[in-house]
């Protein structure tokens, strides 16, 4: 879920050169705000079951 979350604001907000790191923070503050009050939601397109075998080489499961 992290990685969906960093492509979107990557998408939506980071998506050009910032001259300043303060810039930076101010924007994904508000972009992080913007996305709470929409309380937005990952759409799962696959149930995990699924998603462990389409990513089982990117995922590998250990065994104890």
């Amino acid at each position: 879920m992290a990685e969906i979350e960093i492509n979107v604001m990557v998408s939506q907000c980071l998506d050009r050169r910032i001259d300043s790191i303060e810039t930076v923070r101010s924007e994904v503050a508000a972009w992080q705000s913007r996305r709470d009050n929409l309380q937005a939601k990952v759409n799962w397109q696959f149930t995990t079951k699924d998603a462990r075998v389409k990513l089982k080489r990117l995922y590998p499961t250990t065994s104890s």
